[in-house]
């Protein structure tokens, strides 16, 4: 994950240098999620034949390659976008191959925990890249800072490979690229749907708001009654995305009490209404600001665990992994749009130096979220 935030990161200063719309900043973001839902499928419905083990090693590779190529290679939109996609790609190796992997070693009640803190600690992954990617590039520029993070993919491929015993699975009829058959099974499972289609507009939400973060703490910081904060921008997102991370397991503790759809609903209507009212604290004190964001950052995530415990609990067994890679397709189809939608607003709302351009920002990538009640209703349960 140490790749995932560095072009967030440095956002601002890129958009600069390359004479970037805040549209064409956007898609630069939303490219690595479309690197990643062009590719989940595969890698997930792999886990379904062969070791999950190289599947996660290949993707380590990918990532790594993405990475260190957007440090040495990128020079402006096109090539970005190129390498900003191989990464998503990479990433789409690990992640959910990474969730099969522990899902096949837990089992019972204990398993919706083991994933909640998995799912958790791609929220930590987040903020130590943005972390790293701030604290490297004014030291070193933001080349190296590509270069260093890219690093973090051999790392984790070798853990993995090394940590965890050979296992070849039952294997699968299923099309390794798009197994639509086994899609069709998936979403006749009106609860799995409905987990699916919840986290599409969560990661609308959750890589919107991420991708936008410190352009927009570098807006609230020019407009601020009282000035900048100590911190840089980078520094203070990733203070935020730590921040964040006990709201997805406190939020799939709290679901188990209260039952998780009743908890998904709570949530994603309180988030929504929040970013909007985050975009108007600009004016304030930094503090407020900074406390205002990590209160909306955390309600972003307090449904990210319970979606997906929901629906690694409501697939059938023997197409965990299908069910996996359709729930990251689509998922991650809405975190391709979101930084796209979230910039497409700021130019349409005025630009970056418009208080009413960032609301509109955070209302568009909210509007699914807000729309979770009758999304909820379709996909009820019979009784």
């Amino acid at each position: 994950m140490l790749g995932f935030s560095t072009y967030p990161a440095l956002l601002p200063e890129l958009q600069v240098e390359w004479a970037l719309s805040n549209s064409q900043a956007g898609i630069i973001g939303s490219f690595f999620f479309a690197g990643y839902i062009a590719t989940v499928s595969f890698w997930t419905a792999l886990t379904d034949r062969i070791d999950g083990r190289w599947v996660y090693a290949a993707g380590s590779a990918m990532a790594l390659a993405g990475c260190a190529g957007f440090g040495f290679g990128a020079s402006g939109f096109v090539s970005a976008c190129f390498f900003q996609a191989l990464m998503g790609a990479g990433v789409a190796g690990t992640y959910m191959p990474g969730l099969r992997l522990l899902s096949d070693v837990t089992h019972g009640k204990s398993q919706s925990r083991y994933v909640a803190f998995y799912t958790s600690f791609f929220g930590i992954g987040a903020a130590v890249s943005f972390a790293l990617a701030g604290w490297i590039a004014p030291m070193a520029g933001w080349r190296m800072a590509f270069v260093w993070c890219a690093l973090g993919s051999v790392v984790s491929g070798l853990m993995v490979v090394f940590s965890l015993a050979p296992k070849t699975p039952a294997g699968s009829t299923h099309s390794i690229l798009f197994p639509l058959a086994a899609w069709r099974k998936v979403l006749a499972n009106r609860p799995a749907t409905g987990y699916i289609f919840g986290y599409c507009v969560h990661c609308i939400e959750l890589f919107g708001s991420r991708g936008w973060m410190v352009a927009f703490l570098a807006f609230a910081a020019g407009v601020g009654s009282a000035g900048g904060s100590p911190w840089g921008p980078a520094a203070i997102a990733a203070f935020v995305n730590l921040c964040s991370v006990p709201a997805s397991i406190l939020g799939n503790e709290m679901a188990l009490r209260i039952g998780r759809r009743k908890w998904i609903l709570i949530v994603m209507a309180s988030s929504s209404i929040t970013g909007i009212a985050l975009a108007f604290s600009a004016p304030l004190h930094w503090a407020l600001v900074v406390a205002l964001l990590v209160f909306y950052s955390m309600l972003v995530m307090a449904e990210s665990a319970t979606l997906t415990a929901g629906l690694v609990a409501a697939a059938p067994p023997e197409l965990r992994g299908s069910a996996m890679g359709l729930y990251s397709l689509i998922g991650f189809g809405g975190g391709m749009l979101g930084p796209a939608i979230f910039g497409a607003a700021l130019d349409l709302g005025g630009g970056q130096g418009s208080m009413a351009a960032w609301a509109c920002g955070y209302a568009a990538i909210g509007a699914g979220c807000l729309a979770a009640p009758l999304v909820a209703r379709l996909f009820r349960p019979a009784r």
